[in-house]
Protein backbone atom coordinates (compact mmCIF):
# COMPACT_ATOMS: atom_id res chain seq x y z
CA UNK A 1 0.00 0.00 0.00
CA UNK A 2 1.22 3.50 -0.82
CA UNK A 3 1.32 6.38 1.64
CA UNK A 4 2.22 10.05 1.43
CA UNK A 5 3.79 12.38 3.97
CA UNK A 6 4.41 16.11 3.85
CA UNK A 7 7.36 17.44 5.84
CA UNK A 8 7.65 21.10 6.74
CA UNK A 9 11.25 21.88 7.70
CA UNK A 10 13.85 24.62 7.80
CA UNK A 11 15.21 25.47 4.39
CA UNK A 12 18.87 24.57 4.81
CA UNK A 13 21.36 22.22 3.14
CA UNK A 14 21.26 18.57 4.16
CA UNK A 15 17.70 18.34 5.50
CA UNK A 16 16.33 16.41 2.53
CA UNK A 17 19.31 14.05 2.64
CA UNK A 18 18.68 13.28 6.33
CA UNK A 19 15.01 12.58 5.72
CA UNK A 20 15.50 10.35 2.68
CA UNK A 21 18.37 8.49 4.37
CA UNK A 22 16.17 7.67 7.34
CA UNK A 23 13.35 6.48 5.09
CA UNK A 24 15.61 4.32 2.91
CA UNK A 25 17.15 2.67 5.98
CA UNK A 26 13.64 1.57 6.93
CA UNK A 27 13.43 -0.40 3.67
CA UNK A 28 10.84 1.98 2.22
CA UNK A 29 10.89 3.02 -1.42
CA UNK A 30 10.28 6.69 -2.31
CA UNK A 31 8.21 6.68 -5.50
CA UNK A 32 7.60 10.42 -5.87
CA UNK A 33 8.82 13.63 -4.27
CA UNK A 34 8.00 17.30 -4.65
CA UNK A 35 9.74 20.11 -2.76
CA UNK A 36 8.45 23.67 -2.64
CA UNK A 37 9.09 26.84 -0.62
CA UNK A 38 6.39 27.95 1.82
CA UNK A 39 8.25 30.97 3.25
CA UNK A 40 11.80 32.29 3.17
CA UNK A 41 12.59 30.05 6.15
CA UNK A 42 10.54 26.91 5.59
CA UNK A 43 10.20 24.41 2.75
CA UNK A 44 7.72 21.56 2.40
CA UNK A 45 8.67 18.19 0.97
CA UNK A 46 5.92 15.88 -0.21
CA UNK A 47 6.93 12.20 -0.46
CA UNK A 48 5.03 9.19 -1.70
CA UNK A 49 6.18 5.91 -0.16
CA UNK A 50 5.67 2.23 -0.87
CA UNK A 51 6.70 -0.83 1.09
CA UNK A 52 5.78 0.85 4.39
CA UNK A 53 5.27 -1.49 7.34
CA UNK A 54 4.96 1.13 10.08
CA UNK A 55 4.09 4.63 8.86
CA UNK A 56 3.68 5.99 12.37
CA UNK A 57 7.25 4.96 13.25
CA UNK A 58 8.63 6.80 10.21
CA UNK A 59 6.63 9.92 11.04
CA UNK A 60 7.78 9.94 14.65
CA UNK A 61 11.41 9.42 13.65
CA UNK A 62 11.33 12.29 11.15
CA UNK A 63 9.73 14.53 13.77
CA UNK A 64 12.80 14.08 15.97
CA UNK A 65 15.01 15.96 13.50
CA UNK A 66 15.64 19.45 14.92
CA UNK A 67 15.10 21.05 11.50
CA UNK A 68 11.62 19.53 11.09
CA UNK A 69 8.66 21.68 12.12
CA UNK A 70 5.72 19.48 11.11
CA UNK A 71 4.92 16.10 9.51
CA UNK A 72 1.49 15.26 8.10
CA UNK A 73 0.20 12.15 6.35
CA UNK A 74 -2.04 12.13 3.27
CA UNK A 75 -3.46 9.74 0.70
CA UNK A 76 -1.25 9.59 -2.40
CA UNK A 77 -2.03 11.95 -5.30
CA UNK A 78 -3.26 9.07 -7.44
CA UNK A 79 -6.08 8.47 -4.93
CA UNK A 80 -6.96 12.18 -4.67
CA UNK A 81 -6.42 13.71 -8.12
CA UNK A 82 -5.94 10.50 -10.10
CA UNK A 83 -5.15 10.39 -13.80
CA UNK A 84 -4.46 13.69 -15.52
CA UNK A 85 -5.63 15.22 -18.78
CA UNK A 86 -3.49 18.15 -20.00
CA UNK A 87 -4.94 20.59 -22.54
CA UNK A 88 -2.61 23.04 -24.33
CA UNK A 89 -3.36 25.57 -27.07
CA UNK A 90 -5.45 28.61 -27.91
CA UNK A 91 -7.74 30.00 -25.23
CA UNK A 92 -11.07 29.53 -27.05
CA UNK A 93 -10.27 25.98 -28.13
CA UNK A 94 -8.81 25.06 -24.75
CA UNK A 95 -11.96 26.16 -22.96
CA UNK A 96 -14.16 24.04 -25.26
CA UNK A 97 -11.98 20.95 -24.86
CA UNK A 98 -11.91 21.50 -21.10
CA UNK A 99 -15.70 21.70 -21.00
CA UNK A 100 -16.02 18.30 -22.68
CA UNK A 101 -13.32 16.77 -20.50
CA UNK A 102 -14.73 18.11 -17.23
CA UNK A 103 -18.28 16.99 -18.01
CA UNK A 104 -17.06 13.51 -18.95
CA UNK A 105 -14.65 13.29 -15.99
CA UNK A 106 -17.48 14.17 -13.63
CA UNK A 107 -19.53 11.30 -15.03
CA UNK A 108 -16.72 8.82 -14.33
CA UNK A 109 -15.61 10.30 -11.01
CA UNK A 110 -19.11 9.89 -9.61
CA UNK A 111 -18.62 6.16 -10.22
CA UNK A 112 -15.35 6.04 -8.30
CA UNK A 113 -12.76 7.20 -10.84
CA UNK A 114 -10.28 9.98 -10.12
CA UNK A 115 -9.57 12.05 -13.24
CA UNK A 116 -8.39 15.67 -13.17
CA UNK A 117 -8.08 18.22 -15.96
CA UNK A 118 -5.32 20.84 -16.33
CA UNK A 119 -5.25 23.58 -18.96
CA UNK A 120 -2.87 26.26 -20.25
CA UNK A 121 -3.67 28.64 -23.13
CA UNK A 122 -0.49 29.30 -25.13
CA UNK A 123 0.57 30.64 -28.52
CA UNK A 124 3.86 30.55 -30.40
CA UNK A 125 5.92 27.58 -31.57
CA UNK A 126 8.64 27.78 -28.93
CA UNK A 127 6.26 28.20 -26.00
CA UNK A 128 4.06 25.38 -27.24
CA UNK A 129 7.03 23.07 -27.84
CA UNK A 130 8.42 23.72 -24.35
CA UNK A 131 5.03 23.17 -22.74
CA UNK A 132 4.46 19.89 -24.59
CA UNK A 133 7.95 18.62 -23.71
CA UNK A 134 7.37 19.52 -20.05
CA UNK A 135 4.36 17.21 -19.97
CA UNK A 136 6.88 14.37 -19.76
CA UNK A 137 8.05 15.73 -16.40
CA UNK A 138 4.57 15.73 -14.88
CA UNK A 139 3.24 12.74 -12.91
CA UNK A 140 0.10 10.74 -13.75
CA UNK A 141 -0.49 12.27 -17.22
CA UNK A 142 -2.49 9.94 -19.44
CA UNK A 143 -3.50 12.16 -22.35
CA UNK A 144 -2.39 15.47 -23.84
CA UNK A 145 -4.88 17.37 -26.00
CA UNK A 146 -3.51 19.93 -28.47
CA UNK A 147 -6.20 22.53 -28.99
CA UNK A 148 -5.13 25.12 -31.51
CA UNK A 149 -5.55 26.38 -35.06
CA UNK A 150 -1.96 25.92 -36.23
CA UNK A 151 0.85 23.80 -34.76
CA UNK A 152 4.03 22.34 -36.20
CA UNK A 153 7.81 22.71 -36.24
CA UNK A 154 9.43 22.09 -32.85
CA UNK A 155 6.09 21.01 -31.39
CA UNK A 156 6.34 17.79 -33.42
CA UNK A 157 9.65 16.86 -31.78
CA UNK A 158 8.14 17.37 -28.34
CA UNK A 159 5.13 15.24 -29.25
CA UNK A 160 7.32 12.37 -30.41
CA UNK A 161 9.35 12.56 -27.20
CA UNK A 162 6.44 12.34 -24.77
CA UNK A 163 4.76 9.60 -26.79
CA UNK A 164 7.87 7.41 -27.09
CA UNK A 165 9.58 8.03 -23.74
CA UNK A 166 6.60 8.59 -21.45
CA UNK A 167 3.72 6.74 -23.11
CA UNK A 168 1.44 9.79 -23.18
CA UNK A 169 -1.40 9.58 -25.69
CA UNK A 170 -1.84 12.73 -27.79
CA UNK A 171 -5.13 13.95 -29.25
CA UNK A 172 -5.17 16.90 -31.63
CA UNK A 173 -7.93 19.09 -32.97
CA UNK A 174 -8.24 19.07 -36.76
CA UNK A 175 -5.94 22.04 -37.27
CA UNK A 176 -3.45 23.25 -39.87
CA UNK A 177 0.14 22.08 -39.38
CA UNK A 178 2.34 19.02 -39.20
CA UNK A 179 1.25 17.87 -35.72
CA UNK A 180 -1.68 16.07 -37.33
CA UNK A 181 0.72 13.43 -38.68
CA UNK A 182 2.28 12.70 -35.28
CA UNK A 183 -0.62 12.27 -32.86
CA UNK A 184 -2.71 9.29 -31.79
CA UNK A 185 -6.07 10.73 -32.77
CA UNK A 186 -7.48 13.76 -34.62
CA UNK A 187 -10.87 15.07 -33.53
CA UNK A 188 -12.71 17.92 -35.24
CA UNK A 189 -15.08 18.92 -32.45
CA UNK A 190 -13.23 20.34 -29.38
CA UNK A 191 -15.88 19.25 -26.87
CA UNK A 192 -15.73 15.71 -28.26
CA UNK A 193 -11.93 15.80 -28.04
CA UNK A 194 -12.22 16.44 -24.31
CA UNK A 195 -14.71 13.61 -23.92
CA UNK A 196 -12.45 11.17 -25.79
CA UNK A 197 -9.42 12.20 -23.74
CA UNK A 198 -11.20 11.24 -20.54
CA UNK A 199 -12.56 8.02 -22.02
CA UNK A 200 -9.00 7.06 -22.99
CA UNK A 201 -7.81 7.03 -19.37
CA UNK A 202 -11.01 6.01 -17.58
CA UNK A 203 -11.14 2.48 -16.24
CA UNK A 204 -14.93 2.71 -16.26
CA UNK A 205 -15.03 3.36 -20.02
CA UNK A 206 -14.73 0.81 -22.84
CA UNK A 207 -12.69 2.90 -25.25
CA UNK A 208 -9.38 2.11 -26.95
CA UNK A 209 -7.78 5.09 -28.71
CA UNK A 210 -5.44 2.79 -30.66
CA UNK A 211 -8.32 0.74 -32.07
CA UNK A 212 -10.23 3.89 -33.01
CA UNK A 213 -7.20 5.23 -34.85
CA UNK A 214 -6.78 1.96 -36.77
CA UNK A 215 -10.30 2.25 -38.17
CA UNK A 216 -9.79 5.78 -39.51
Amino acid sequence: MAYAINIKALDKPGVLRKVTEKISKSGVNITYTHLFMETKEYASTYLELEGVEDLEDIVEEVKTFPEVFEVKTFPVMDDIYGKRIIIIGGGAQVSQVAMGAIIEADRHNIRGERISVDTIPLAGEDDLADAVAAVGCLPRVGVLVLAGSLMGGRVVDSIEEIREKHGVKVISLNMIGSVRDHVDLIVTDPVQAGVMAVMTVASTAKFDIDRVNETL
